[in-house]
């Protein structure tokens, strides 16, 4: 009845994941009960389980991604800790564990933690920034969050109930194949990335659509933020690349559920084909974190440079340029197959090329802050942080397109320093910009700047101490996934990144008390203008929080920075514009829909993992009852009165005519 599951799937003879997962068990029921004795079930469920307003989905995605983020840096510490203790000994780690936390740290940290804290910030800050009022499918957007904390989910479960894939975090065939791989571990993997992977093409779709086709009035293309040009970007190659994905997944599902044999040696199978295809989805993935990263920098360093973004056209053309020869570079992931010279070169050369379109943006910021009144605010600080250290992680993917230094590096901890290097000094240092930026957006009150400061500084710190000593033992030798090692010469490095490992502890110790902090402090903290940065594009036009239909009135745009030509010309004049008429406004309705869905989709997923072969048929039978009476609701919208309207508006222009009252005779 419940196929492969038995008793014997729980580590019950190995404490730290026995330990682990009791742990995370006992702290979600505690959370559970204090939300059910607090009385606060009601609200969250009206409120954010099933909401669909973007912004309450961007923080649930958000938070999410910093969920996972933490969950991911807890393999890292496992690892790094590991190493250090294991110079000619076993260390603390078995070897069929440690298989399973350097897949799952991959697997979480890029699917679970940088995608969902992009995608978060995307959902929150695109609609503001367009001058719109939601999303263009908002029902599925609440549909791909609660898919992809399904996939999360999944993975979580596999600490108590199963195994992980022991494979890396790209589950390469033969390995991954049912031969070398008879446990779950893989088909948690499988399942995991292929309901989230539905997710999150369905997000890709949305704000395609989104930002092609519903912009404020007089928001042509080229008036839109960077953030926005980036996010399209993104989103355009989620629709492009994703497919490939789930369809490289799902034939490897075919090959361990249905012995087919599309990677394996026998029967016409190619494993090789696997690595293409892995990889053609793989490299577009690495742009679809960094390309909004990209954008976050772009609002951040204009900001607080006070000037507008240096050559916003070049901008425009350097985001689209690497959108399009992202697509032309996957083959720089396997240069030692064996595809030949010629193939090799083409790809070397294409990734050379791919750097011109991120020196393009890097001159640029440079240019932007020349002569601007540079203020240090936290945002600032992870910005400047981020020209420094992904310029250095910059240097080395070029190193490292060149074939022959590749067929050097190939595995090493060369290339595991790289890698890190671009995306925890890209899109890590950007999501902690953009979180520290957007957050007294979405809430009303600005993060502790002291703690702030300290966290990026013990970050930056501990990032270095951390990954350069991994450069050298790369280019010593050292290969990466290593249990144990027994070679002198590496130990002085790795222990070096050990100690880089406890600064970034006390680093993400930080970030938490910062939190803790400002939430107790956000009386002091408070914006009451809705724009406690001085800042230029339209989503600073709206209050702290934004009301649900974000504004009042859709704004009219009339050039590349309408916000802050609005805020110069009322300084100047010394009044606001004139009140607007205010009228009613539909919304759409919160649903459930996505919630359900993502539930029985968890259901379906755990079964098809376990082979429980009559709970996967109910999954998909409920799943597909939930789309059907979704399509059959009468009632999709409700009308927000223009009592209600004004109402949220004049509080919000009263504000302004205070903060304008306190800037009088000031500069415009």
């Amino acid at each position: 009845m419940f196929g492969k599951l038995t008793w014997q799937a729980i580590p019950w003879d190995q404490p730290i994941p026995l330990v682990a997962g009791s742990v995370v068990v006992l702290i979600v029921l505690a959370v559970l009960a204090w939300v059910v004795i607090k009385g606060y079930l009601p609200y969250l469920w009206r409120e954010w389980i099933t909401s669909v307003d973007h912004k309450r989905i961007g923080v649930m995605y958000t938070l999410l991604g910093a969920v996972m983020l933490l969950r991911g840096f807890i393999d890292a510490i496992m690892m790094r800790s590991q190493q250090a203790a294991a110079f000619r000994a076993a260390g603390y780690l078995p070897p069929e564990h440690y298989d399973q936390i350097f897949s799952a740290h991959g697997t979480i940290m890029i699917f679970f933690a940088a995608m969902p804290i992009v995608i978060g910030l995307m959902n929150f800050a695109v609609p503001l920034q367009l001058g719109v009022r939601d999303v263009a499918f908002p029902t599925l957007n609440s549909t791909s969050f609660w898919l992809t904390a399904t996939g999360a989910l999944l993975v979580n479960i596999s600490l108590v109930i199963g195994e992980f894939a022991r494979t890396g975090w790209l589950v390469y065939p033969p390995l991954s194949g049912l031969p070398y791989s008879p446990g779950v571990g893989v088909d948690y993997y499988l399942w995991a990335l292929l309901i989230s992977g539905v997710g999150t093409l369905m997000t890709g779709i949305n704000f395609v659509t989104t930002i092609l086709k519903i912009r404020a009035p007089g928001m042509s293309y080229l008036r839109m933020t960077i953030f926005c040009w980036t996010a399209l970007a993104a989103n355009l190659l989620i629709v492009a690349a994703f497919p490939i994905l789930t369809a490289t997944l799902a034939m490897l599902a075919l090959d361990r559920y249905l012995d087919f044999h599309f990677f394996t040696n026998e029967a016409g199978g190619n494993m090789m084909m696997f690595i293409n295809l892995i990889w053609a989805w793989g490299h577009p993935e690495v742009y679809i974190l960094v390309l909004p990263a990209f954008g976050i920098f772009s609002e951040v360093i204009s900001t607080f440079s006070g000037k507008p973004l240096f050559n916003y056209r070049s901008m425009v053309a350097a985001t689209m340029f690497i959108c399009l020869v992202s697509y032309m570079v996957w083959l720089h992931h396997f240069f030692t197959m064996g595809a030949g010279g010629n193939v090799n070169a083409f790809f070397g050369i294409s990734t050379s090329i791919i750097a011109v379109g991120t020196g393009v943006k890097i001159y640029n910021w440079l240019f932007t802050m020349y002569g601007g009144r540079i203020r240090f605010a936290t945002p600032m600080l992870w910005s400047m942080g981020f020209l420094v250290t992904f310029v250095i992680g910059g240097m080395t993917g070029v190193l490292l397109a060149v074939p022959p230094a590749d067929f050097l590096l190939h595995n090493s901890l060369f290339l595991v320093a790289h890698f890190h290097n671009v995306i925890i000094g890209g899109v890590l240092f950007a999501a902690f910009a953009g979180i520290t930026y957007w957050f007294p957006k979405a809430f009303g009150f600005k993060l502790d700047e002291g703690w702030g400061k300290i966290a990026f500084w013990l970050s930056l710190i501990g990032f270095y101490v951390v990954f350069m000593p991994l450069y050298v033992a790369g280019l010593l030798g050292m290969t990466r996934r290593l249990q144990h090692y027994d070679v002198a010469a590496w130990r002085p490095w790795v222990l070096v990144a050990g100690i880089g490992i406890i600064i970034m502890i006390c680093a993400a110790a930080c970030q938490v008390v910062q939190f803790v902090v400002s939430i107790r402090r956000r009386d002091e903290l408070r914006d009451e203008t809705g724009d406690p940065w001085d800042g230029r594009s339209l989503e600073w036009a709206t209050a702290s929080p934004p009301p649900p239909f974000n504004f009042a009135v859709l704004p009219d745009v009339r050039g590349e920075e309408p916000y802050w030509e609005i805020k110069r010309r009322a300084i100047e004049t010394q009044q606001l514009s004139a009140e607007p008429k205010y009228e009613p406004i539909e919304m759409p309705r919160n649903s459930p829909t996505g919630f359900i869905t993502a539930f029985f989709c968890t259901m379906t997923g755990f079964a098809l993992i376990w082979h429980i072969w009559w709970m996967v048929g109910l999954g998909i039978v409920a799943a597909y009852a939930v789309f059907v009476w979704f399509a059959w609701r009468d009632v999709t919208e409700y009308s927000i009165p223009a009592e209600e309207v004004a109402r949220f508006d004049r509080a919000r222009r009263q504000a302004r005519e205070q903060w304008l009252a306190q800037h009088a005779g000031q500069p415009a």
